[in-house]
Order: structure tokens, then sequence, then C-alpha cells
């Protein structure tokens, strides 16, 4: 078995990975095979990235014959033990199964129960879509970054090097093989970066100035929009801008600017228990039974469900479920509901940081 090292020297990552842990605790870990199932295929490299001495390190066991997967296995959770956070890109559905797999067939001890896990595909391919890219592949989130390796070859063109390998060793071979875990590995630690959008969807935001313009649009009609100036938890890697349900989204590093549109307009609140209510033709208005018996008979119908409602002229926000009670919708069958923008929430900039972490997640769900 061979013990590959290597320093990565001034190697800085663009993210505040203390957030998660200490560095000295954090471990980064990618596995090569032959196959996707464990019993049926060989483990042939280990590769873990982690900081040590001032520098981000990488180490790389590697099988010179499958009969040394035991050795290889024990030489790494040997190695984990001095760390509390494992980080890995789709480890959860396929470095680590793979590994636990390899130890029950070895009747080896080992376990991932000591470790809190990051999986840092499960964090960014939520937003794939939001992001602007085809795939939420490793190498294209790199791609996504301008990050260029060195390595050419893919996990499953790499199979029948290293079969071959076992067969007549030699050194371009082992080059090729640790040269595509060593780029995995310094690459997942490039696309940490991209872990800003988790903390932006997850994180808190913060509104830092809110105001309300008015423009015409295409057609040449005046229509108003909320303005929200906001401070990001965390430095975005790369600009972005996005359009859905009428809102418009605009971020570089730590600000971002959100539009909603802003409706000055009658909307309708609907009663639900529209049987207790009558309905006033006249007035255009539903009143409850116990105030309104004093109608006469002829101004007044029973209500239905469409017809029991209040109607009230202000300012509204769309909602696309129920963010903000009482909502306010234009008829009963619309899909669309709006809550009023009343004068204590115009001052209350809490509320437009939530309001903006509302949107931003319906935004991300419609793409």
């Amino acid at each position: 078995m061979q013990i590959v090292n290597r320093t990565l020297q001034s190697f800085k990552i663009e993210y505040p990975l203390e957030r998660i842990a200490p560095l000295e605790k954090i471990l980064f870990v990618d596995i090569e095979t032959t196959g996707f199932t464990a019993k049926t295929s060989s483990l042939y490299l280990i590769g873990a990235a982690y900081y040590a001495e001032g520098n981000w390190q990488i180490r790389q066991w590697f099988c010179e014959t499958p009969i040394e997967e035991p050795s290889l296995l024990d030489a790494f959770f040997s190695f984990a033990t001095a760390y509390t956070h494992l980080i890995h890109f789709n480890g959860n559905n396929f470095d680590l199964p793979y590994l636990l797999q390899k130890c029950e067939q070895y009747k080896l001890p080992y376990h991932f129960n000591n470790f809190e896990g990051i999986d840092l595909y499960k964090r960014i391919s939520p937003y794939k879509a939001f992001l602007h890219v085809p795939s939420c592949k490793q190498k294209s989130l790199e791609n996504l970054l301008g990050i260029h390796r060195e390595d050419r070859y893919n996990g499953g063109e790499l199979i029948e090097v290293y079969c071959n390998y076992v067969k007549n060793p030699s050194t371009d071979a082992s080059s090729l093989l640790l040269l595509h875990n060593s780029d995995d590995m310094k690459g997942m630690l490039q696309i940490l970066p991209l872990l800003a959008f988790y903390d932006l969807f997850n994180g808190d935001i913060r509104a830092k100035k809110v105001q309300s313009n008015s423009y015409i649009d295409y057609n040449g009609q005046d229509r108003l929009e909320l303005l929200i100036k906001l401070l990001l938890p965390t430095a975005l890697p790369i600009p972005l801008a996005n359009l859905a349900n009428g809102c418009y989204f605009s971020a570089e590093k730590r600000e971002a600017i959100l539009k909603a549109p802003l409706y000055e307009e009658e909307m309708k609140y609907f009663y639900f228990n529209y049987k207790d209510y009558y309905y006033l033709p006249e007035e255009d208005i539903a009143l409850h039974k116990s105030v309104s018996s004093f109608v006469d008979k002829s101004r007044r119908i029973q209500a239905t469900a469409s017809t029991c409602y209040t109607r009230k002229f202000g300012l509204f926000l769309p909602q696309w479920d129920i963010f903000i009670e009482p909502f306010f919708k234009r008829s009963y069958k619309d899909k669309e509901c709006f809550f009023e923008l009343t004068d204590e929430r115009k001052t209350d900039r809490e509320f437009f940081s939530r309001y903006a972490q509302y949107l931003l997640g319906k935004m991300a769900k419609t793409y």
C-alpha cells in the first residue's frame, strides 16, 4: 500500500469554514473504486484533505492490489479518529455506505457514528436551477467557478487503468489514479464558496434599506414595486440575478437587491364561516348575522363562499402561501393571495428581513 502526502502551499479557501468547526477538526474524504457495489468491486484509493501546520494537506492511501483493502481501511479510519467533522461530495449516497460495506465484508469495527457529516452535494443541489447550472456534478460546479483541473479522466474511465495497473504496475498509471483523486479533493475545497448559497436560503439575511418605487411597465402602465437592499450572511462567489413569480433578485458578494410587486388597490378578505354571514348586494360586503339582523330582509341574502368578504383599499404585497394573516385576494377563485403593507409593517426592518427570506425560498422552488 502506498501512502502519498501533498501540501497545498498558500492555498486559501474563500469560505468561512470555521463556522462549521475548527479547521483542525475537519476532514474531507473521497474514494475511488472499480464499481458501485462493495461486494463486487474493489476499493483502491481513499483521499483525505485536512488542515495542519498552517496549510491544507492531502493524504492518499493507495492499494497496489485488492488484497490490501483491509490495510487501507485500517489506515484511513485510524487517521480519521482525530477529527470530528467529515465533509464529502455525495458521500451520503456512495462513499460512506461503500466504506461501511467494505468494513462489514472484512469484519472491521469501523463506523462514522462519531462524526458530524456534511454532504456538499446535498447542500448545494437544491439550488441547481437558481445557480443556472445543467447539473450539480462536482465538475459542473467547478466549471461554474472557473476551476481548472490537471486531471482529464472520470472515475469510470480509470477503472480499466487500475485493473491494468494491478497486472502491470507503472508509475504513469499510478500517477493518473492519484491525480484524479487529488483533483477531486482539491476541487471539493475550491467549491466550498458555493455553500454561500446554502447560507443565503438557510441563514439570516438582513434588510438594510427598504423603499417603494414607481415605474412604467412595457405596456405603459404605472406600477409600484418594493425594493429591499439586503446584507447577506456570506459573500457569494459569483454575481447572480434571477426573476421568478414577478420578483427580481440580484446579488454580488454580500450585497443584494430584491424587488417585489407592490399593489395599491382594493382587495377582499374572505371569511371562512360563510354560513354565519349575510351578503349585502348594495354595499357589496358580508356582515355577520349577529350584527346584520337590523338590515331589511330585502337587502340581504345568505352569503356564499364567494360572496362572504369585506373589502379593503390599501397597499398589498404578494404571498404564495400563508406567510402573513389576514390574507387578501382579488376574487374568490383567484389563486394569488396578498397581505396588507400596513403603516406598522413599513417601519419594521425585521419584518422585511423575514419577507425577503420568504420570497427567496419561493423563487428557488419556482425554477
